[in-house]
């Protein structure tokens, strides 16, 4: 049998950002993925934006990741010569109305320590978005963009060249406390294919995105539930991406499940128009019953009113693991803890936006937990 030191369960950005952090301290460093490819699921699915920090609670894990993220993570790009670029970004407020939330949004924003936050007025929207409508805007400097795919290779490739073992197409079908250490049982392969390996690790580290809550229940009953949301785009390709410069968004739902349908000027040129936010039924849900474009447009027009239906076609979809289940309100936070029965396993739990940025963060933060363990 197998053993490791540590043994990370789930190839998204977050658990390749894991990999690469620990593989710098510790050898006999895992990482196993379920699908074929790393990165498959929420990872590069979503608009690839570096987050500043405004949206979340004071010194909850969110803000305070994100925050140290946003920073991190523009620093891990330019070193890896990952695609990526510091754009800003503008919050809008559509009328009078919503500018005491606006102003709400940078006192949060400020609390939680992102720096070089306005107000601007309609003029100054235009100067930036001459094609946006809005009231007033929050400025945003520190937000940013990243080719999300790339970001995960590039953490991936670092985590094998320090030593790390990446495994692909490995699902864990069981946790089991050992002495000093965790057994993970394995199935490796296609079903069809398939074969079951075990590997002992002194720490287990699920990074299972969507599925963290069901690895979790591996160890027995768990307090966690993942709630698949779904965020459809669609894209504005050609002379009329031209309507957008960089990334604007509307003031975020009050319900707490999303950011609202935002544009984001991608890297490659085109505008991505989304996400929706819908609760779905399966955590593989990405293509059942997909909005229409006109839908999009409707809620599109109201900051970008030269916008037509014409203009768009579908893209792509992907999945948030909420922990907050349909009807509730409010944001959770990021579960990031030793569980309190196997204090040798460390979960991650709800990791949903802002996850992309504040992984090399998470990282740190995971790498002092394992400390705990393995010393």
């Amino acid at each position: 049998m197998d053993r490791a030191n540590v043994l990370i369960i789930g190839g998204g950005v977050v658990g390749c950002a894991i990999a690469e952090a620990l593989s710098r301290r510790w050898q006999d460093v895992f990482l196993v993925e379920q699908y074929p490819k790393l990165g498959m699921a929420t990872s590069t699915r979503n608009s690839g934006v570096i987050h500043s920090g405004i949206y979340y609670p004071k010194n909850s894990w969110k803000a305070r990741h994100c925050v140290e993220g946003n920073r991190l993570t523009k620093e891990f790009c330019a070193r890896h010569n990952v695609p990526s670029r510091t754009t800003g970004k503008l919050v809008v407020a559509k009328d009078a109305s919503e500018e005491k939330e606006l102003l709400a949004l940078m006192k949060k924003g400020e609390g939680n320590g992102v720096e070089d936050l306005r107000i601007i007025d309609s003029a100054g929207i235009r100067a930036i978005e001459p094609h946006v409508k809005g009231h007033a805007a929050l400025l945003v400097p520190s937000t940013g963009i990243c080719f999300a795919e790339d970001l995960v290779h590039a953490f991936a490739r670092v985590a094998e060249e320090q030593g790390a073992n990446l495994v692909n197409h490995a699902k864990v079908t069981s946790l089991e406390p050992v002495k000093d250490a965790v057994r993970v049982r394995l199935r490796i392969g296609d079903e069809e294919q398939s074969e079951t390996e075990a590997i002992e690790a002194r720490c287990v580290i699920n990074a299972a995105g969507l599925y963290s809550d069901e690895v979790a229940q591996l160890l027995g009953p768990r307090p966690w539930k993942i709630y698949p949301v779904r965020g459809e785009y669609c894209e504005i390709r050609g002379p009329q991406a031209g309507l957008i410069q960089n990334l604007v968004y509307p003031l975020p739902h009050h319900d707490g499940l999303s950011l609202g349908l935002h544009f984001t000027k991608t890297l490659w040129g085109t505008v991505l128009v989304g996400p929706t936010a819908a609760y779905v039924e399966g955590k593989d849900n990405y293509e059942r019953d997909r909005m229409t474009i006109s839908e999009f447009v409707s809620d599109a027009k109201t900051m970008l009113p030269e916008l037509e239906e014409s203009d768009l076609q579908l893209g792509y979809t992907g999945l948030r693991p909420k922990l907050v289940p349909p009807g509730g309100q409010g944001i959770a936070d990021f579960v990031i803890e030793a569980d309190k029965e196997v204090p040798r396993v460390i979960q991650l739990v709800g990791i949903e936006s802002p996850g992309l940025t504040a992984a090399p963060a998470i990282a740190k933060h995971v790498s002092a937990l394992v400390e705990q363990v393995l010393n």
